[in-house]
């Protein structure tokens, strides 16, 4: 297991560095020179060129890179173009921001998912079934952001009963005030994972229900409840792995559903950013969400060689 650990956390190394050169290539990939972000248009010449050499944009792309890739590594991001301020003091209130949001949705998706899915499965090819999958399609259907206007005209608008933007002031509010305005984001950013799941879960449990260890035990005449239980620790591998994924593509795919309930997260920042052209900024959030979404794999990996024991079989033996 510990060498197992340790050749993935190896693994990590050239991805993280190939996550780097991607931020970094954004700003070469955006249209418009990377300096105009900072040198106005009736800017003289000569200041122009000032302005490179002390950002380092008068240097080969090559060069750039490594020096801002020996920034990042000590935790410097650089400044904010728009705000002035370090990208990292920017950075970090939104993930946690954004963290809370993708907690609460990945919470319900993976609760109703699974429900749904297992529900589903155990009662394949039957009118639940269809309309359980029915429902699933669509969740996984709907686009975000229609679905979060279409909650604030309702419970906002309509009936006042929800805040319909913002976070609300964390120095001030109560918890009950809070957990009021995560309420619709929550909403809006778990269903699309919620039909994803309920889909994966399905289509697993059905596949392990028609494996031959699944018919000995019906026929040693053992309860339901004991199937099920085996049944979820065979199926619970794979499972991880969605569930894992559907994690990282909640933190990392929350920029519509932030902007339109104005939750101060990192897709609401990075929003801001793009249109500011804030190409520090830009990249420093682009580059936290990447090292999450590298994170989150590296720890699903672990936990599939902690749930399953043939996959731990299969590494001895490939050693």
């Amino acid at each position: 297991m510990l060498r197992f650990a340790f050749k993935r956390l190896l693994y990590v190394v050239p991805v993280a560095l190939g996550v780097t050169v991607i931020c970094f290539a954004l700003v070469y990939c955006a249209p418009g020179d990377p300096a105009s972000a900072l040198i106005p248009d009736n800017t003289p010449p000569a200041m122009a060129a000032q302005i490179r050499a002390e950002y380092g944009l008068d240097r080969p792309i090559p060069v750039q890179y490594l020096l801002w890739l020996s920034h990042v590594v000590v935790g410097d991001f650089g400044t904010s173009l728009s705000t002035q301020r370090s990208v990292v003091s920017e950075v970090v209130p939104a993930v946690l921001n954004t963290f809370k949001l993708a907690c609460g949705a990945i919470a319900l998706s993976c609760f109703f998912g699974i429900l749904f899915g297992s529900l589903a499965a155990f009662r394949g090819g039957r009118p639940s079934d269809r309309a359980i999958t029915a429902v699933g399609i669509t969740g996984m259907s709907i686009p975000q952001y229609w679905l979060g206007m279409v909650l604030i005209v309702i419970f906002a608008v309509n009936f006042g009963i929800l805040p319909a933007t913002g976070m609300g002031d964390p120095s001030t509010a109560t918890t009950g005030e809070l957990l009021q305005h995560l309420i619709l984001p929550t909403l809006t950013l778990a269903v699309v994972p919620t039909g994803i799941i309920t889909r994966s879960v399905r289509s697993t449990v059905l596949e392990t229900l028609q494996q031959e260890f699944v018919v000995a035990l019906y026929a040693r005449g053992l309860p339901t409840r004991r199937v099920v239980l085996h049944v979820a620790k065979s199926a619970a591998p794979p499972l991880l792995a969605i569930l894992g994924l559907q994690f990282g593509y909640i933190l990392g795919g929350s920029i519509l559903v932030e902007t339109v309930f104005t939750w101060p997260g990192t897709g609401y920042l990075l929003n801001n950013a793009i249109f500011m052209r804030d190409l520090p900024l830009i990249q420093g959030t682009v580059l936290v969400l990447a090292m999450f979404f590298v994170f989150i794999n590296l720890v699903v990996d672990l936990l599939q060689m902690l749930l399953d024991p043939r996959l731990k079989r299969s590494r001895r033996q490939g050693d």
